[in-house]
């Protein structure tokens, strides 16, 4: 009775929360904070092309003013030593308006009124009681340059006149800090003069920052054509992959987190690298964040150049392969031109065969698969060698580093072995390998099922669920990772602790009992593995509170990484996995072959349906649609040429499409 009212308490306690909101849902898939008199306040968001990435620190002072300072990264200017944070950042807090001068007098007071997101900064404010100001800062798709358009409108009844200052601010590394030598930042304006503005006419000027290497020129800029580029990409993540559910703000937070998930892939010389971001991680790959966490995401958004980012990093991964089955590296660097292996085995080759098999099964093309075969192959003997005597794989820790302790085996590396070795069953058939392998297996699953059960199951703290490695006494929060890879056994004494005072937070689950440092990717699989487990009372509730406060809360739009490192970096894997709650948890779609899924769609019982349209994988673009109908549900999987399954089914129970 005491767990329970301690359970009801949370729910209150979220429901609480999640009135205090400081942005609103706007048009269009953006969120809107309408200043209030709740200031200061700052936050900041990442945004990210192909040539650069920007952490913008903006916010709202006390006087209404603003505040902007920005963080840009260049990943391809390399600097020395050229190792995993070798990417030149360089800070910038020039506010241009400041240096505007209007009727002959610089601007004094400049007061916000209002701040969008919608894969963009945009920002309302009033000059002088005379001009309406808009900003639009937005990262080039395919240049090395953060934009900035400026548009004044005089909403007066006298005529202003305007001066907008003519800046070109020019420096140069230092050669010997540099790669290639020295590079050369610029800040430019574009349109700056002075100009009579008349009632209701208005002017726009433009402000960007640079980034170059010697022989390259980016003088002949056009802000415009850069706003448009960003405008179709993403219109192209808004139409791909669209999530329609009863809940406005869920429906809002997964348009988001397909924006980040996607945004941050940079076109290095050794191919396109998805990267983390957080001023830290670019031009680089990682076993957990690209090869496990993104990349069996991206053939359901339909991204090409995700799709090849992904096919990219497993063959750097594979250039690893070796025959004495010495670690396959955590991290690829530099633009693939080093490595980074600094916590040993991590459990990289699970991370990689479980990402990998998933992706190729996805993805349908037989020809990536085959080519991603001897890569899968080569990481699951490798964990059939770390096999210890209990019949579980031991590594030198696991993706957090040895941050928190992992035992000789953890539960997390032999879940992800669990689940590659039956995608790996699913995609040997598909590419008509030996019946003896794949037997193998589909036996070594059986059994490995079996030890992880034998081996982790335990009471912890009063809970019938799993300790993370031999020795542990405190829950942890990757206990949920069973419930990903469909072991349920122990699914509701580990639901009870996972969702219980001791692991849940305001910011979702901590990473131990006790301790105040959370990961969202560990909340994210528990969101995930809580629908996949049936739970959906508890999972809509905690996925709604979740996601209210990361889109509408203090920090905004995205998924985190850490608290209290990075101070909640938004990381882009994270925002993958948000993303894969739905597609793997609430959708319940698991690969099976090159052309077949199966689905699990676990519709809440507050809501009559839910769909994901223009679904991309399998080689196939389709629809999915779950409506309730009586005491039963009615599936409908549909392509634009035909209806491929429309029936009435039990709630939770699990299907076969084939296309």
């Amino acid at each position: 009775m005491k767990r329970f009212l301690l359970i009801n308490m949370l729910f209150i306690s979220l429901h609480c929360l999640a009135q205090q909101n400081r942005w609103l849902l706007g048009d269009s898939n953006s969120i809107q904070w309408k200043i209030d008199d709740r200031l200061p306040h700052q936050d900041n968001i990442e945004m990210s092309g192909k040539f650069v990435s920007a952490v913008v620190h903006y916010g709202v002072n006390a006087d209404h003013s603003f505040f902007i300072n920005r963080d840009i990264v260049w990943p391809m200017l390399r600097t020395i030593p050229n190792n995993t944070h070798a990417s030149l950042i360089r800070s910038f807090n020039l506010d241009v308006i400041k240096m505007i001068a209007v009727n002959k007098k610089q601007v004094q007071q400049e007061k916000v009124t209002e701040i969008t997101l919608n894969g963009k900064l945009i920002v309302k404010s009033r000059i002088n009681d005379s001009l309406e100001l808009v900003r639009t800062i937005f990262p080039s798709t395919g240049l090395p340059l953060l934009c900035e358009k400026y548009e004044l409108v005089n909403t007066g009844n006298k005529s202003v006149t305007v001066e907008i200052p003519q800046l070109n601010i020019e420096s140069a590394t230092s050669p010997d800090d540099g790669v290639e030598g020295s590079y050369q930042l610029i800040v430019q304006t574009k349109n700056a003069g002075t100009i009579e503005l008349h009632p209701s006419q208005s002017l726009t000027f433009y402000l960007y920052f640079s980034g170059k290497k010697k022989g390259q020129d980016y003088s002949n800029i056009d802000v415009e054509k850069e706003l448009i580029k960003r405008n179709n990409l993403l219109l192209l993540f808004s139409e791909n992959l669209v999530l329609e559910t009863p809940d406005t703000i869920l429906n809002r937070a997964f348009a988001f987190a397909k924006i980040r998930a996607a945004e941050s892939i940079y076109q290095t010389k050794e191919g396109p690298m998805h990267g983390p971001g957080g001023l830290s991680y670019y031009a680089a790959i990682w076993a957990n964040d690209q090869a496990e966490y993104i990349n069996p995401f991206f053939p359901y958004l339909g991204y090409n150049y995700g799709i090849e980012s992904a096919v990219n990093a497993y063959r750097h991964f594979a250039k690893f392969i070796n025959k004495e089955y010495k670690p396959i590296p955590s991290s690829i660097v530099a633009e693939g031109t080093d490595i980074w292996d600094g916590a040993g085995d991590r459990g990289d080759a699970a991370m990689i065969a479980y990402g990998a098999a998933r992706f190729a099964l996805s993805q349908g093309d037989k020809k990536n698969a085959g080519e991603l075969w001897p890569l899968i192959e080569w990481c699951l003997e490798y964990n059939k060698r770390k096999l210890n005597k209990e019949g579980v794989v031991t590594s030198h820790s696991d993706e957090l580093e040895g941050r928190f302790p992992s035992g000789k085996a953890n539960l997390s590396t032999s879940s992800l072995y669990y689940d590659a070795l039956i995608s790996a069953a699913y995609l040997g058939k598909a590419l008509e390998k030996e019946k003896k392998q794949i037997a193998l297996y589909k036996s070594a699953a059986i059994a490995l099922k079996k030890n992880i059960n034998t081996y982790f199951g335990a009471t912890v703290m009063g809970y019938n669920t799993y300790r993370y490695y031999e020795g542990n006494e405190k829950l942890r929060s990757w206990i949920c990772i069973p419930l990903t890879v469909n072991i349920f056994d122990r699914k509701q004494g580990t639901i009870d602790a996972l969702f219980s005072p001791e692991l849940w937070t305001d910011d979702g689950l901590a990473s131990q009992a006790g301790d105040k440092t959370f990961w969202d990717r560990s909340t994210l699989y528990a969101l995930r593995g809580l629908f996949a487990a049936g739970d959906t009372k508890r999972g809509l509730k905690y996925l709604q509170y979740y996601s209210n406060r990361r889109l509408l809360g203090e920090h905004v739009p995205y998924p985190v990484e850490a608290y209290p490192e990075g101070n909640q970096r938004q990381l882009s894997a994270e925002s993958g996995l948000y993303c894969r709650v739905y597609t793997e948890g609430l959708f319940g779609i698991r690969p099976v072959d090159l052309n077949a899924f199966t689905i699990t769609p676990q519709l809440p019982d507050e809501w009559d349906f839910i769909r994901l349209k223009k679904v991309h994988g399998f080689q196939k673009e389709f629809d999915v649609e779950v409506k309730r109908e009586g005491d039963k549900i009615r599936l409908k999987v549909s392509t634009t040429a035909t209806v491929v399954f429309n029936q009435l089914i039990l709630n939770g129970s699990t299907q076969t499409i084939r296309f």
